[in-house]
C-alpha cells in the first residue's frame, strides 16, 4: 500500500492541548468518552489526593488565570521569516546564535516543538509592570504594526489614533497597573519555558518590589515549590533622593527544573574566587624569591597582603600564606573530625617529642599511620611548641572555587556606560542588563557548560547575547543563545523598534569581541540569525469569495512568501533545530532542501508524473550518498502536484526506496 502524504497541520506538539489528551488517553483510557476527559472518572483514578474546583486550597489566584493557563497550550498557527541579508543577520550561514522579533508567547509556542528539554538556562528581565513598560497582547501573532492597523488604532494612512501623543503611553500605562494583566501575560509564558528546559536546566527571572512577591508564588505553582534554589538580591546603588529609604535592589528567581535531577547528578555550583589566580602568581613569585624556602616565602607572602588595599579581593585569601614541600600556595585548616567520635592517639611535636593537644572530636585522619604520611608530606602545620593545636594545610589551587552569596552588590552604572561605550557615547537604551551579572549567574548555574543553550524571551538591549559572546570568548566556549523581543516601537533617532537595537547591539558587541580574540579564542561565534514573527506561509481555506475560485486557489503560498520561508515554517512544525545545517540543489525547476539528512523539502509545483519522478530519483541519489540509520522525513507542497497519478507514483517511489514518513502541506 502506497504511504500516504500526512498533512503537517495535523501533527501537534509537547504541552499543546491535543498532545495533553493523547498523553492522558494513553495513561488513563477509562476516563476518555469520545475523545474528551470525564474529569469525575479521571478523579477517582487518581486518588484521594485529587480536588474539585470548589475545594479551598493554599495558591496563587486571580482573574483571567484559566484562560492565561489555556493559552499556553494553544498550538502556534504563525511562522518565522528568515532575514538573512546582512542588514539583518551576521554570518547567517554559520553561526548558530538566533534573534527572533515578535510577541514571545507565540514565538515560544513556535519553539516549543524542536527546543523541548534542549534549553540549558534561561534568563529573563520581564516588564516589571511599573507603569510604562507593558505592551504585551496575547491575542496576536501578527506584528505590533499590523495588529494595530486591524484592531483600529492605526488609520489609513498607518498614524496611531489612540493615547497621549499616539503613541499609546496612557492606554499602556492604565493596563500595566493591574496586577491580574501582568500575571496573566506571565503565566503562559512560564508554562511554555518550563518545557524548553532540560531535566539539569534552571531559569532566572529579574524583577524588582512591583511583582516580586506575585512572581514567586507563579513561579511555585509552574516549576514547583520544591524546585526553588534562591532568591538572589542585587544591590544596585543608593538612592539618596528617597523620601524613606533608598530601595536601590532588585531580585533574580532561581529555580530548577528538577532540583531532584541536580542532586542525583551530584551537580553543585561553585564559581572562581575573585582574584584568585592574582594571588596564586603572587605565591609562586614568593617561592621562587625566597629560594623555596618555606619561612622566608611566607613573610614575603605575608608583607605583599599587607600592602594590598583593604577593599581589595585578594584581601580574602590573606590566610594563604603556608607553602607545601613543592611550592603549592596553601592556608591554615582544621585538622579535627567533624563530628563527635573521630579517632584519638598521640600526635608528637617534631621538636620537642612531646604530644600536641588531641581536638575533642579526634582527629581527622583515622589512624596514626595516616596522620604520618600527610606530616611527612609537609601538609601539616606545627607551632612554635607542643602545648599549641597543629592545623592542616588547604592547597589554594585546589579551592578555587566558592559559593556563590545570595546577596551581592554592583553598581548599575557600569551596565549604562558600557552600553554607551558601545554605541559611541550615545545609548540607545535605558536602563540595559549588566552583562557581567547576566554572564556571571548564567557561568554558575550552567557549572560552566562551554556549550549550554541560553534562552532570553525578553530580549531588550541584547545583554544576554552580549554576555553569552563574553563568556566564550573568555573560555573559548561554544554557548549558544535564543532570543526574542517584541517589536515595541521606540522613539530613537535610527530605530523603529526595540529589536533594531537589540541586532545592532549584538552586532557592535560581536565585531568589539572579534577585535580582541586571540588563536586560542579565533573559533568564537559572534554571529546571529534573524527572523522575525509573521502569520503563517500557507494561506488559511474559511471559504472566502477569493477561494471559491478553485483555479486561484491551487497556490496555497501567501503572495511574497518564498520557499525559504516555507522551509523555516516545517522546520518548526516539525521539531527541527532551526540552526540546523541546509544543503540546497536545483531540481525539476525548483529547490530541493536536504537538512542533514533528517528532512529533505521541496515546494516545487506542476510535478507531474515525468518531473516527480525526476525529483525522486534526485532525492534518493542524495540521500544514499551519504546513508544514515535514522529515519528521513520527506515534506512536498500538497498543490504542487498537477494530478493525483503523480503523487500516488512519487509515494511509491519513496516507499520503494525505503522512506517511511511523507508529510504535505
Amino acid at each position: 500500500m502506497t504511504l500516504e502524504f500526512e498533512p503537517v497541520s495535523d501533527l501537534s506538539g509537547p504541552g499543546e492541548a491535543k498532545s495533553n489528551l493523547d498523553l492522558l488517553a494513553r495513561l488513563f483510557p477509562d476516563a476518555m468518552v469520545d475523545g474528551t476527559v470525564d474529569l469525575d472518572v479521571l478523579r477517582d483514578l487518581l486518588g484521594k489526593d485529587t480536588s474539585s474546583h470548589s475545594t479551598e486550597a493554599f495558591g496563587l489566584r486571580w482573574p483571567g488565570m484559566s484562560e492565561a493557563r489555556r493559552l499556553s497550550t494553544v498550538p502556534a498557527t504563525g511562522t518565522l521569516l528568515p532575514k538573512p541579508e546582512d542588514t539583518e543577520s551576521v554570518d547567517w550561514d554559520t553561526t548558530r546564535n538566533i534573534v527572533i522579533e515578535g510577541d514571545n508567547l507565540e514565538v515560544l509556542r513556535l519553539l516549543r516543538r524542536g527546543y523541548t528539554n534542549k534549553v540549558d538556562v534561561i534568563y529573563i528581565d520581564p516588564p516589571y509592570n511599573t507603569g510604562n513598560d507593558f505592551v504585551y497582547d496575547d491575542k496576536r501573532t501578527t506584528t505590533q504594526v499590523e495588529h494595530e492597523t486591524m484592531s483600529g488604532q492605526r488609520d489609513e494612512e498607518g498614524l496611531l489614533q489612540t493615547g497621549v501623543g499616539s503613541d499609546r503611553a496612557e492606554d499602556r500605562k492604565a493596563g500595566a497597573s493591574k496586577h491580574s494583566a501582568w500575571l496573566s501575560m506571565m503565566y503562559p509564558r512560564l508554562l511554555v519555558a518550563h518545557h524548553l528546559l532540560k531535566e539539569t536546566g534552571v531559569i532566572i527571572a529579574a524583577i524588582d518590589d512591583t511583582e516580586h512577591a506575585r512572581l514567586k508564588l507563579l513561579m511555585d505553582r509552574v516549576f514547583g515549590a520544591e524546585n526553588f534554589i534562591a532568591n538572589v538580591i542585587w544591590q544596585g546603588g543608593r538612592k539618596n533622593d528617597s523620601r524613606y529609604i533608598s530601595v536601590g535592589h532588585d531580585y533574580m528567581l532561581i529555580y530548577a527544573k528538577s532540583e531532584g535531577t541536580l542532586r542525583e547528578h551530584n551537580i553543585r555550583w561553585r564559581e572562581t574566587k575573585e582574584a584568585v589566580d592574582e594571588v596564586l602568581d603572587e605565591g609562586a613569585r614568593a617561592w621562587e624569591e625566597s629560594k623555596h624556602d618555606e619561612g622566608s616565602a611566607r613573610k614575603i607572602m605575608q608583607k605583599w597582603f599587607q600592602s594590598q588595599p583593604k577593599d581589595s579581593p585578594v584581601q580574602a585569601m590573606g590566610r594563604y600564606t603556608y607553602f607545601l614541600p613543592n611550592g603549592d600556595l596553601a592556608r591554615d585548616s582544621d585538622i579535627s573530625w567533624p563530628s563527635a567520635g573521630g579517632p584519638k592517639y598521640d600526635v608528637a611535636h617534631p621538636t620537642t617529642g612531646k604530644p600536641v593537644p588531641t581536638p575533642e572530636t579526634g582527629w581527622r585522619y583515622s589512624t596514626p599511620e595516616r596522620m604520618k604520611e600527610a606530616i611527612e608530606a609537609g601538609e601539616v602545620i606545627f607551632r612554635e611548641d607542643h602545648t599549641k593545636p597543629i592545623a592542616l594545610k588547604k592547597r589554594l589551587e585546589n579551592t578555587k572555587g566558592q559559593v556563590a552569596l545570595s546577596v551581592f552588590e554592583r553598581q548599575r552604572t557600569h551596565a549604562g556606560r558600557r552600553i554607551k561605550e558601545l554605541f559611541e557615547g550615545d545609548s540607545p537604551f535605558d536602563f540595559p542588563k549588566d552583562t557581567e551579572v547576566v554572564g556571571r549567574w548564567i557561568n554558575l548555574v550552567t557549572k560552566s557548560k562551554s556549550d549550554a543553550l541560553v534562552l532570553d524571551f525578553f530580549a531588550g538591549s541584547g545583554s544576554t547575547g552580549h554576555a553569552v559572546m563574553d563568556l566564550n570568548a573568555t573560555d573559548g566556549g561554544n554557548r549558544r543563545y535564543v532570543l526574542v523581543q517584541l517589536d515595541e516601537p521606540v522613539d530613537q533617532d535610527g530605530y523603529d523598534t526595540i529589536a533594531d537595537i537589540t541586532r545592532e547591539r549584538l552586532r557592535r558587541a560581536g565585531a568589539q569581541i572579534a577585535s580582541k580574540l586571540t588563536l586560542d579564542t579565533a573559533h568564537v561565534d559572534t554571529g546571529f540569525r534573524s527572523y522575525r514573527l509573521a502569520s503563517s506561509n500557507v494561506k488559511p481555506w474559511d471559504g472566502a469569495p477569493d477561494q471559491l475560485n478553485l483555479l486561484a486557489s491551487v497556490d496555497n503560498l501567501v503572495e511574497g512568501r518564498t520557499t525559504n520561508d516555507l522551509l523555516v515554517e516545517m522546520m518548526l512544525r516539525l521539531g527541527v533545530d532551526l540552526t540546523t545545517p541546509v544543503e540546497t540543489r536545483e531540481v525539476a525547476g525548483s529547490t530541493l532542501y536536504n537538512l542533514s539528512g533528517v528532512l529533505f523539502a521541496y515546494f516545487g509545483t506542476e510535478m507531474n508524473v515525468d518531473r516527480a519522478n525526476e525529483i525522486a530519483q534526485a532525492l534518493v541519489a542524495w540521500r544514499d550518498e551519504d546513508p544514515a540509520d535514522f529515519d528521513t522525513t520527506v515534506v512536498v507542497r500538497d498543490t504542487g502536484f498537477v494530478d493525483s497519478a503523480a503523487k500516488l507514483n512519487f509515494a511509491a517511489a519513496l516507499e520503494q526506496a525505503g522512506f517511511t514518513t511523507l508529510r504535505s502541506i
